[in-house]
Formats: C-alpha cells, sequence, structure tokens
C-alpha cells in the first residue's frame, strides 16, 4: 500500500477513517508512525527543533587559515558585492532551467499519453492477461541524504506480483531496516529509498509475473555526493535534480465527491477539487480511477476530465454494471492522495408491470471462429416474482438490429451462442424473464470478432504447407454440462494445414455404437459446439472429423459417456444478519456466508422500514463481500435487512431477517470525545533472546469510543532515546517486539487510540532482560483484573500464561497478601482449572494485592505482576443483578442498575467471566443506569453465573447464578405472559353420531360473547354450508364442527383456532392413518345402521346364555317388526325349525341347544324379514366363542357338582361326581395325591351326560390315597376331592373282590349254559351298575 510521506514536524494527530468497501472516506496513502503522537509544542518550536536535527555539523576554521582583523573586514566587504552579483545570476538560471523542464515535461507527457491511447486493447478485464506496465520505472538522479521513490503502475489477471531488484539483487526490506519500504496498492509498485547514499547508485528493477509470463521494468537510480560541498553552498546554487514530471506536484484535495445515487438510462458526476502546487497549465496531475479496485479507462461509457483544480469523473450511459465503489487517486510529491465513494445505481422503471429488473456485466469468453459463451449476472428481485430465464440478443458491430439467439428462456446465466459468421464483430444483451414479462436488456457487451485462433495462424502462413487432409482433432471433451445444453470442446488438428477447416459431429447412444451426424445443415469452424437435443436420463458419446477441400481426417477419439445432469441450484441461503449503526443516514450490515455456496457471484441486501410491508433493494449489483454499509436511509427511522446470496442458477432463499434498528450516528449527536487514559501494567510474558512478548492493561478511561489501537515504543534501559516498535496498529493487549539483543535491558511504554486521537503514554515499565526462556515450567499469568467486590469478598480473574512450558498449563493458584506486606497466602489447596477465583473472608476496608501462579505437569511456574491494591468494601449504592420476566413480553432477562456511570461507561456482560459478545441467545439493553440482559430462546445451555462489568467507574460489577429451577419458574411465568390461553376443559375430540355424522368439538372453560374462532382443516379454513355446520355454545363453552357426510377425502389435520380478547389457543385432532380409517369404519357403520332400522332389525345381534339345566339358548332382540315379520334359523345354511316357532312380535326370540357338545359347533344366522327389508345376524360357534360357551357351562356344572361318590365294580373302583351337565369338552382334571391322573388301561376316565367318572382297575395298594376333581370354567376351579385310604380303602377293596367273584362265576355258568354274548353281557354289566351293588 503506498503511503503518504509528511516530515514529521507537519503531521497532526491522526484520526480514525472508516475502511468499509461502500463506506465514504478519504485515505491517505501513507500516515507514518509518528502521525499518531500529539505534541503540545507550537509550530515553530517543532520546525526549530527539526531544521536543528537535520543540520551539519558545524565548521571548524583550523588555526593556520585563520585571518587578521582588518583582513577579515575586506574580505566581508568584497564577499558582499560578489554575493549580491551572483544572487541575481543565480535567480536567472533557476528561472530558465523551471521554464525549460516545464516545456520538456509538457511534451513527453502528450508524447507518452499518445503512446498509451495507440496501445490501448478493448480485452476485458476477466480475460487472462500477461503482466504489462502501464507506467514504467523513470531513472532518477539525486543528492546524497536524500530519500528517493521509484513507482510503477502493473496489470494483468491474475494481478501480477512484484519483486524489486538492485542490480539484479533481490531487495530485502529485513536486510536494513527502516532504508527499504516496499508498497503496493490498486496495481501502483513503490520502492522507497529513505536517505539514499552512494552506494544506492545502480540499476534497478521491477519484475511482474503471473502464470501467464512475465514483464520487467528497469530505471537507473544514480546519488551524488556534492564535489566542494563548501564552495556550492557558498555560492548558494541549487543542484538540479530530475524534471519536473505530474508526480512531482503537491496536490491537496478538498470538495470530495459523495455516496451518490443514479438510476439507469441517467448520467452523473463525480468531482473532485483540489489545489495543485505548483499549478502548471501544460503539466496536469495524473489523475486515475477505479471502480472496485479495477482501473477505468476512457470510453463512451466513461468520460474523464483533470485540469483546472478539477478532477471528474462522468458516466453519461448509467447502467447496474456501473454500481460500485468508485476510487481517486492522485499522483503526488510525497505519494498519493485518494479519495473513495460508493455509486447506487438503481433499476429503470420496467416497461411491463412486475417484470424483472435488466441482467449485468454480460461478457463473452471462449471466442471462435463461430461460437462464443455468454454470461451475466441475475438481478434483484425484491418485490417481483420470481425469474424464469433469460433470452440473449446479438448484434453484429456498427448495426442496430437485434438478434434473439434462443427460442426458450435458459434458466442458468451462462449461454453458448453460435452460427456467428467468421470475421464479423458482435455485441450481446441479455433480457429477463418472469411470469409478468419480459425485462429492459442489459448494457450490450464489449464487441468481439469471431475468429479462431488457429485460423489466424494459417491465414499468417505459420503452418505446413504441404499437409492436404488434416489430422484428426484431438482432447474431445464436455467443457459445459447442464440440464439444458452441453458444450463440446476439442482441441484443432495438428498440423492443419492451410485449406479452409471445419468440422463434423456424430454422436450416439453410449456402448451402441450406432454413430449419427450432429451438424449436417450447419459448418462448424470452431472447436466448440453446443448440443440441446440430449435426452434426459441417456448418456451419450461423441466424435469429432476434421475436414477440409482435400478430405477429411479419421475421427476422434469418442468422448467419455456424457450425460445431461440437473442445476446444480443455488447457494443455501445466508446465516445470521446484523445491522449495527453507522451514521445518520447509513448503516452497517453484516452476515455470515451460506453453508453450501456454489461458484458464489455475491450478495444482495434488500431493506424494509419497521411495520412497513415493501422491501426495497439496497444494492442492485451483486456485493462480493460479507459487509455492507447501506446508505441513503432515514435518520431516526428503524429498518430490518435481509440478504440472498447470487450465483449463475439464480437467487438463493432469503436470509432470516436482522433486528430493527434505528438509523443513528454510532457514537451520538452533539458529543466531544476525548483520547484514553495511559494503559497500566506492563508486564513481560516471554523472551527467545531475540524479542520480548508484553503484556498490558486497558486504560482505565476510554475517552468516550473504544480503544482500537495501542502503539508501543522502546528504548534501551541506559539509554534516552524512545524508538516505535509498531507502525500499525496493535488491536490485542500483547505485543512481541522483535529485533532485540540479547542481554540487553530494555524499557516499554504504550499509548492508546481512539476515534479521538492517541492518548497519552503509559509509564516506562521495569527493565526487562532480553534473554530465552527455556524453564520447563509455565510463565506469569496476565492481566490481572478485580469484579464484584465487596466488603468480604471478590471475584479475581487473570488470562493465561504466553508462555506454557514443558507441557500445557493444568491449573493455577492464587496468593493473597495484605497491601504492604510480603507474607502472601495461597488460597485455594488445589489448583483451579478456570481463571477466575471467588475469594470470600476478607475484612472489610482492607487493602489486598494478589498475584497468580500457573501449574503444569513439571511444576508451578513464575508468579504473575502483583495486581493493583484493591479495598474490601463495595461502592456506595451498590446495588446485585436481578432476575425477572417483562410483565408485557414475557421476555426474561437480568437487569443491573449500576451506582455510578460516566457518559463514556459501557456494560460489559460475562457468562462464567467470559466476556458473551454478540451472541444470538442473549441480547444486551442499556438505558441511563440500567443494562439489561435479555435472554432470546432460554434453556438449560443458558445456566449459569452471569457477571456484568460497567467500564469507565471504579469498579461497577455483580453477577448472578442463574439456576435450573429459577429458570423453569420464569419460563412457566413468560410463557403464560407472552401466550395468554383460552384455558380448555376437553381439547378437540370426535363423536361418530346416528346417520353417520361425524361431530368434532371441544370444550372451553370459559367463553365471552365476542369469542372467534376457526376450523382448519389440512391448512384450508372450512366455514359452515353444505356439509357440514359449525356452532357454538357461550353458556357450555363448546364449539363444534358436524359433518354431514364423512369419507375418505376428510382424513388429515383438524384445528380449531379460538381468539377470545387478548388471550388466544388451539387444538389439533390428527386423523390419519389407521385412526381415521377406524373413525371411517365406525362412520359408515352407523350410516347402514341407520339404513338398516328403517325396516325389521336386530336391536341385540345373536348372543348365547347358558341355563340352569346347561342348555345353550341363542338369542337376539328385534325392533321395527310386524305380525308378518318373517324369523328363520340357520345353522351352516341349513334350515333349523325349532319345536316352539319364534315370535317376533315379543321383541326377543331364542333357540335352544341341550346336551351342548362339540357337534354343535358350526355358523348360525338368524334372518329376520318383511316387505319393508331383511336383516341378518350370525353367530360363529367355534374357536373362542366355543371354548367360552363350554367354560359358561363348566361354571354352572361345577357349581352343582356332587361330592365324589364311592363305586365297585367287577373292573375295580371307581369313583363318582353328579352334576347338571358333563362333557368330555369340559376342562376336568382327576389327580392322586396332587398328580395329575392319566386316562390309561389302570385309571380309566369317561363320563355320561350327567357324571363324570374314574375307575381304578386292578386295585392295589398303591392305589390308596387322596383323589380329587378339578372342574375349571377359565376363571374359577371347582374341586371335589375324596379319601381313599384306611376302612374306606379295604371295604371298597373287599367289595371289589366280592363282585369279581360273583362275576366271574356268573360268567362261567352262562358260558356252561350258552354261548357267550357279549353284547347281553355287557348290558347286564350296565344294568348291575345302574342298581350299584356295592356302593358305599
Amino acid at each position: 500500500m503506498p503511503y503518504k510521506v509528511t516530515p514529521w514536524y507537519r503531521r497532526k494527530r491522526g484520526t480514525q477513517v472508516k475502511t468499509d468497501y461502500a463506506c465514504q472516506h478519504t485515505r491517505s496513502i501513507v500516515k507514518h508512525r509518528t502521525e499518531r503522537k500529539s505534541s503540545s509544542k507550537s509550530v515553530s518550536q517543532v520546525q526549530a527543533q527539526a531544521t536543528e536535527a537535520m543540520a551539519e555539523p558545524a565548521y571548524t576554521i583550523p588555526e593556520f587559515r585563520q585571518r587578521t582583523t582588518e583582513g577579515t573586514e575586506e574580505y566581508q566587504r568584497v564577499a558582499t558585492n560578489v554575493s549580491k552579483g551572483l544572487s541575481v545570476i543565480q535567480e536567472e538560471i533557476h528561472r530558465m532551467r523551471m521554464v525549460t523542464k516545464a516545456q520538456v515535461d509538457s511534451l513527453a507527457i502528450q508524447r507518452e499519453v499518445k503512446e498509451r491511447m495507440t496501445k490501448r486493447t478493448d480485452w476485458l478485464d476477466d480475460i487472462p492477461k500477461m503482466p504489462d506496465f502501464v507506467l514504467a520505472l523513470r531513472p532518477h538522479t539525486v543528492w546524497e541524504k536524500t530519500p528517493i521513490k521509484l513507482f510503477c503502475t502493473v496489470q494483468g489477471n491474475p494481478r501480477p506480483v512484484v519483486k524489486w531488484y538492485k542490480g539484479g539483487v533481490p531487495v530485502d526490506p529485513l536486510s536494513a531496516p527502516g532504508k527499504y519500504k516496499i508498497e503496493n496498492k490498486y496495481g501502483v509498485h513503490s520502492l522507497i529509498i529513505s536517505r539514499c547514499v552512494v552506494s544506492d547508485t545502480a540499476e534497478y528493477s521491477a519484475v511482474a509475473t503471473n502464470p501467464h509470463g512475465t514483464a520487467t521494468s528497469m530505471a537507473t537510480v544514480t546519488v551524488k555526493r556534492p564535489a566542494g560541498g563548501g564552495e556550492l553552498c557558498h555560492l548558494g546554487l541549487v543542484p538540479h535534480l530530475t524534471e519536473i514530471h505530474p508526480s512531482k506536484l503537491e496536490i491537496s484535495l478538498l470538495d470530495r465527491f459523495s455516496v451518490s445515487f443514479g438510476q439507469e438510462g441517467g448520467a452523473i458526476s463525480l468531482t473532485c477539487t483540489m489545489v495543485v502546487v505548483p499549478d502548471l497549465p501544460n503539466v496536469p496531475p495524473i489523475a486515475q480511477w477505479y471502480r472496485d479496485d479495477k482501473l477505468l479507462k476512457p470510453s463512451q461509457l466513461v468520460e474523464m476530465f483533470v485540469g483546472g483544480g478539477v478532477a471528474r469523473l462522468t458516466l453519461p450511459h448509467l447502467a447496474k454494471d456501473d454500481e460500485g465503489l468508485y476510487t481517486l487517486r492522485m499522483f503526488t510529491k510525497d505519494g498519493t492522495a485518494e479519495h473513495s465513494a460508493y455509486l447506487f445505481v438503481s433499476d429503470a422503471a420496467s416497461t411491463v408491470p412486475g417484470a424483472p429488473g435488466s441482467p449485468m456485466s454480460v461478457k463473452a469468453y471462449d471466442v471462435n471462429a463461430d461460437y462464443v459463451l455468454v454470461a451475466w449476472k441475475p438481478p434483484n428481485t425484491v418485490n417481483e416474482a420470481a425469474i424464469t430465464g433469460y433470452f440473449v440478443d446479438r448484434c453484429e458491430a456498427g448495426g442496430d438490429t437485434w438478434v434473439q439467439c434462443n427460442d426458450t428462456p435458459v434458466k442458468v446465466c451462462k449461454y453458448p451462442v453460435h452460427g456467428l459468421s467468421v470475421g464479423r464483430s458482435y455485441h450481446f444483451r441479455v433480457r429477463a424473464v418472469n411470469s409478468a414479462g419480459i425485462s429492459r436488456p442489459s448494457r450490450k457487451s464489449d464487441k468481439v470478432m469471431a475468429l479462431d485462433a488457429a485460423e489466424n495462424e494459417r491465414l499468417q502462413g505459420k503452418e505446413e504447407g504441404y499437409v492436404t487432409i488434416p489430422g484428426e482433432p484431438t482432447d474431445l471433451h464436455a467443457s459445459e454440462v447442464f440440464k439444458s445444453y452441453v458444450v463440446l470442446s476439442w482441441k484443432p488438428p495438428s498440423p492443419r494445414g492451410r485449406a479452409p477447416l471445419w468440422y463434423v459431429i456424430e454422436k450416439c447412444v453410449a456402448g451402441t455404437g450406432a454413430w449419427q451426424r450432429i451438424n449436417t445443415a450447419v459448418k462448424l469452424h470452431s472447436p466448440r459446439y453446443p448440443v440441446f437435443d440430449l435426452q434426459d436420463g441417456q448418456k451419450y458419446q461423441f466424435r469429432v472429423y476434421s475436414v477440409n477441400m482435400y478430405g477429411s481426417s479419421e475421427a476422434s477419439a469418442p468422448s467419455e459417456p456424457v450425460q445431461k445432469v440437473d442445476e446444480d441450484g443455488v447457494p443455501s441461503a445466508p446465516g445470521q444478519v446484523v445491522a449495527t449503526r453507522n451514521t445518520k443516514s447509513s448503516v452497517f450490515v453484516q452476515w455470515e456466508a451460506p453453508k453450501v455456496s456454489k461458484n458464489l457471484i455475491g450478495y444482495y441486501i434488500d431493506g424494509r422500514v419497521v411495520g412497513a410491508k415493501e422491501w426495497f433493494p439496497c444494492n442492485h449489483k451483486p456485493f462480493r463481500h460479507n459487509r455492507f454499509v447501506v446508505h441513503g436511509l432515514t435518520p431516526g427511522e428503524s429498518y430490518v435487512f435481509r440478504v440472498q446470496a447470487v450465483n449463475i442458477y439464480g437467487l438463493s432463499d432469503e436470509s432470516q431477517e436482522s433486528s430493527p434498528i434505528a438509523v443513528e450516528p454510532a457514537l451520538g449527536k452533539g458529543v466531544e470525545y476525548a483520547t484514553p487514559s495511559a494503559p497500566f501494567g506492563i508486564t513481560m510474558l516471554s523472551s527467545d533472546g531475540s524479542s520480548i512478548t508484553l503484556a498490558w492493561k486497558s486504560p482505565k478511561h476510554c475517552g468516550g469510543s473504544k480503544v482500537s489501537a495501542y502503539y508501543i515504543d522502546r528504548r534501551d534501559a541506559d539509554g534516552l532515546v524512545w524508538k516505535e516498535v509498531n507502525l500499525e496498529a496493535v488491536t490485542e493487549r500483547v505485543c512481541t517486539v522483535d529485533n532485540l539483543t540479547e542481554g540487553n535491558f530494555y524499557e516499554f511504554k504504550v499509548q492508546a487510540a481512539n476515534m479521538a486521537g492517541v492518548g497519552v503514554p503509559s509509564a516506562p515499565s521495569a527493565p526487562m532482560k532480553c534473554e530465552a526462556w527455556n524453564m520447563e515450567e509455565p510463565g506469569p499469568a496476565y492481566d490481572l483484573s478485580f469484579s464484584e467486590v465487596r466488603s468480604h469478598s471478590l471475584v479475581i480473574l487473570w488470562k493465561a500464561p504466553f508462555y506454557t512450558g514443558a507441557s500445557a498449563v493444568t491449573g493455577y493458584f492464587v496468593d493473597m497478601a495484605k497491601k504492604g506486606s510480603s507474607e502472601f497466602t495461597t488460597l485455594n489447596e488445589e489448583a483451579v482449572s478456570h481463571r477466575y477465583l471467588q475469594v470470600s473472608g476478607l475484612e472489610e476496608g482492607e487493602t489486598y494485592v494478589f498475584r497468580v501462579r500457573a501449574v503444569n505437569t513439571k511444576g508451578v511456574g513464575k508468579a504473575s505482576q502483583v495486581s493493583e491494591p484493591v479495598c474490601a468494601r463495595a461502592l456506595p449504592g451498590t446495588k446485585e443483578i436481578e432476575a425477572g420476566v417483562d410483565e408485557e413480553t414475557g421476555d426474561i432477562f437480568l437487569s443491573l442498575e449500576a451506582c455510578e456511570i460516566c457518559e463514556e461507561s459501557k456494560f460489559v456482560w460475562s457468562k462464567n467471566y467470559k466476556p458473551i459478545g454478540d451472541c444470538p441467545r442473549v441480547s444486551v439493553t442499556s438505558k441511563g443506569r440500567t443494562s439489561r440482559l435479555t435472554f432470546t430462546n432460554p434453556d438449560k445451555d443458558d445456566l449459569g453465573k452471569y457477571s456484568v462489568v460497567v467500564t469507565d467507574t471504579d469498579g461497577v460489577s455483580a453477577s448472578h447464578t442463574l439456576t435450573e429451577d429459577a429458570l423453569n419458574t420464569m419460563l412457566e411465568l413468560s410463557h403464560a405472559i407472552r401466550h395468554p390461553v383460552v384455558p380448555l376443559k376437553h381439547g378437540l375430540n370426535y363423536e361418530i353420531l346416528e346417520k353417520g355424522h361425524v361431530r368434532f368439538w371441544l370444550q372451553a372453560v370459559k367463553l365471552s360473547p365476542s369469542v372467534s374462532y376457526r376450523f382448519i382443516v389440512n391448512d384450508k379454513e372450512v366455514t359452515s354450508g353444505e356439509g357440514q355446520k359449525i356452532s357454538h355454545d357461550v353458556a357450555t363453552g363448546v364449539i363444534q364442527m358436524t359433518v354431514d357426510l364423512f369419507t375418505r377425502a376428510n382424513e388429515g389435520t383438524y384445528t380449531v383456532q379460538i381468539h377470545d380478547g387478548k388471550a388466544k389457543t388451539q387444538s389439533s385432532l390428527v386423523l390419519v392413518g389407521d385412526v381415521f380409517k377406524a373413525a371411517l369404519k365406525e362412520a359408515e357403520f352407523q350410516r347402514k345402521e341407520h339404513i338398516r332400522k328403517q325396516g325389521p332389525h336386530f336391536s341385540e345381534y345373536l348372543y348365547f346364555t347358558v341355563a340352569d339345566d346347561c342348555t345353550v339358548m341363542l338369542a337376539c332382540k328385534v325392533a321395527n317388526v310386524q305380525k308378518d315379520t318373517a324369523f328363520r334359523w340357520y345353522k351352516e345354511e341349513d334350515e333349523i325349525v325349532p319345536e316352539t316357532p319364534p315370535n317376533v312380535m315379543s321383541g326377543a326370540c331364542a333357540l335352544p341347544i341341550p346336551l351342548f357338545s362339540r357337534k354343535d359347533q358350526g355358523i348360525y344366522k338368524a334372518v329376520l324379514s318383511d316387505n319393508r327389508g331383511k336383516d341378518t345376524s350370525t353367530f360363529d360357534i367355534s374357536g373362542q366363542v366355543f371354548d367360552d360357551i363350554i367354560n359358561a357351562i363348566a361354571q354352572i356344572a361345577g357349581a352343582s357338582a356332587s361330592e365324589l361318590v364311592l363305586q365297585c365294580t367287577p373292573e375295580g373302583i371307581r369313583l363318582q361326581c353328579y352334576m347338571s351337565y358333563y362333557t368330555e369338552e369340559m376342562k376336568t382334571v382327576w389327580k392322586h395325591k396332587e398328580s395329575k391322573i392319566a386316562s390309561s388301561e389302570k385309571m380309566r376316565i369317561g363320563g355320561t351326560a350327567e357324571m363324570a367318572w374314574m375307575q381304578i382297575c386292578d386295585p392295589t395298594d398303591k392305589e390308596k390315597g387322596n383323589y380329587s376333581i378339578e372342574i375349571s370354567d377359565g376363571v374359577k376351579t371347582h374341586t371335589r376331592t375324596f379319601d381313599l385310604s384306611g376302612q374306606a380303602y379295604t371295604d371298597a377293596y373287599e367289595e371289589y373282590l366280592r363282585l369279581k367273584a360273583a362275576a366271574f362265576a356268573e360268567k362261567s355258568e352262562y358260558m356252561f349254559i350258552c354261548r357267550p354274548n357279549t353284547l347281553h353281557t355287557s348290558s347286564s354289566r350296565r344294568h348291575d351298575s345302574a342298581r350299584a351293588p356295592g356302593a358305599f
């Protein structure tokens, strides 16, 4: 960056300058370090000191040359006469020299301008260019001990890198600190040599390099030493330096152009007045104009004038392309002077209402014989409909007929134009399209000529003359792939011959080999071709032939498979937008870059007055940076802002809106600001033997504006002269001072600067030795400060050591001592890992000092510098932080009312003693003595200890710990305030009514007569009308909607929104999926039921009961029957005719099923019919239903079961249980001694309809014991027992033997008399059993 060099005795106090790209500002190119310092001495005193400092050492006359008194008088008389004559001659010579120089310089400048104008080209700035010196180095001849500045202007794309050489050796500024200074700004590169010596005589060169080449500019510098310096000084001759050149003029800018606003189609002039010394009519100053750091050149669109004390830039035909930051740079004797301001260009009125603004920055790339790629930037759409595409037009240079290039709008900001005529020049323009219409055309592009570079070489005869048939093209690939087109590119054949060349392109579906020619009707001369008619989802391969008058080449190698792809898409929305105050009519807006940029072009910023609906554009051309100053705002009005990112696919979604901000100056109105007080507490943090790292504490008073910079001076401890350490401002309170001598002691002092200037310096630090630190323990902590000083406690804070030692710092120890005492007490037994400590147990009114020691794995490090003394006493009127909830907004906040404050004070909030800063979770507002920290969306992440410090006071501070319980309590209160609700007894629900109607309803605790409500179904509001009825009852608080016909179309989400005074509420019901299917099924059922009940029908469908005698009854109830209504029973479609015909007029019918068993399973049906209709009821007796019937029978049978009865038979001993009904399907279990008995040859289990039995065949003593039968009905188990042991068993066994013997004798007798009849015997046995012989 070039700097303006000013003699130190003329320098004024420096002022801060806004440096944002869109902010009007004036910058001096050089601000020397000492410009920041103020001086209380008068200008005359300073000039006298400067003259004395610059004077040569006094000359003492030797004794042998000393004259007598008479000789001296004679010498002075003669010298006086001679001096008068020489003075006249000297003045005349000087005047003639100046006139001659002016004439020569004027001729040289005119010649140079003509040469530059003839060399001017129309190439675009974005086209790659090798370096080119627009202004070359000039030779210089200077006297010894004078400074010199070599400068040159270089252009190129990419921007060249310039290196300086002296006699072929690179110039290294670090090799001789302070001697060389290299600067670069806006393409102007400078080498400044201070206090030249004779050895600086050499040939200096500037070498500019970029990827496209190298350029060199050289000049000779001659440094002369006055020969016989005493004679020259005696004659008073002024040595001739360099010729007068515009860069030697002294220029001071006066009236400067401000932020300007224009409109498309209009004109505007940017003017800056100046004072030029000397003001020579034939030597006007050199003025350069830049737009967004790009040098402007005179053209039809840009007019420049400089002279007569005015520099003017005129834009006669404004377009949005002209929007940007304009900079005027004037070359002066001591460097350059600059001024910058932003020009805004808005859209012209659209010819079609609602049409978009015109595109901009239309440029042509990749120019070939009949092909060119046109690109542009999309316009901003604020209140217009979104852009759907663009039309590209072309026009031959010199004509005014525009031809549309594309039939359908292209959706991306690129379009390949082909079919151009070789050798002709073209302009291009673009129009945007949306649903409302077509925009005004953009500014036409620069002229481009359709000519192939390779063809130009052929015309110049540089190709081989003997080549006839050309070679095949190479490197065939797709250079542009979009949804709407694909651009093929290839390299021309080499050699190609002198005959005119064209190309034939073929395509095929990848893998098929079926090649098909594409350009059948067009002779293609360029190695580029756009293909538009490719099918979606299909992959293609291409190949190219070279053709001339002699024939065709072989086909090129096929390309890789190419497939059209969907557009990559617009960027994601930018992040958080923050607006801050700037001036009385502007606001500074910053935002976070989008997470997905996708070849970002820039950003559009929109603004809106708070309370208004319409947005307005803040810029009209995409802005590249993430910060912007919005100008032209109404003072005192409040605005919000949003940002959109831009790429070739269009505009992203809008960012979230910024918080509202009022347009006011950043520092207030009518307030005079002072410089900061002196920093203090300079301490040494580290040293490596050649440098020392320092830290210091902030000034106690900032002077009214934020401290923005620090400047450090140093000196040897045994010296008096202070030397500047940093030429550029240091923003942090830590600085490393380099280039020190190991072993020396140094002292340092620091000054702070703000908007008002640089404050007074601090007191010199203690001497610090520059020696390398190599200890393993950490260095000292620093920046000790205090907060929340009270009568018996305080909080001490510090920063981590700069030097950590052999390992990372693991903790800290804090030591305390009373003021004046050297005995420190360690406050914490174990090292704390955080960098603050709550100190308690202090004596009120006592003064203490503290120090901190850092710890790592190697041990305890150096102690910090002892803190400033602090007295354990609260400031009068000290108040603590209060936590609460705003009664109007419901915001949860922490608030502090300061006991003292000044105009410069600021409230600095911290969480866990870490400054909060700009945090989206909280916002800080201050008014008067009170500051409030408001939580945006408080949750558990906001728990912690909050503290606030009031700057520029005597330590006003406080803290508050926000706990989870307190936060939950405040959240409940906040929610109640922010969202007053209508209390509900019942949320939204539904019920199915008869006829299949569905009623949606909710009930509020209370409703007022002015209540309003809305029913919203699937995001659409519904009202009373055909198909639904909506009503409410204030008395009951019921709001309902009845849907007459509930169908599949009614699936979705139902919401009722209620607004009763300030209270609101809503209740939703989601009827989708299975829940909806169930409701729909029920509604359809009720609808069918309603239809069914119009005729005879079952009021209760078939069900079963079991009578006391265990007869199963299938019963139903009927309704709406007549005498002629028929009733029929069916089982498995077979009609059942009961003994007693059913009587439908009784309202009930039943079918008895006696002796129910498994044979009775099946589907039973009852049919009720007459001339009005028919109704059917079915009952499936199987599965679980069958089991339920058996359990019901078992319940009755089990309750009626008798105790077990012993019955002896010839086969054994039988235990019998009589009951009302028994069937083998009943769940009965026989047990012997708690062991389940399974039916076998030994133990037989059976039963009849009246009883269940178990028979022990051929009993033995093993069968003695307790027997039981268990009858289960699914709920309860009925148990009956019998003890077959002791005398009971003896008697039973004897009876069994008797019956067995009798049966055997009887059997033998029958066998003897007649042939045995098994059937008769069996019957006899059953008959005998019925008689129960042997029963007990």
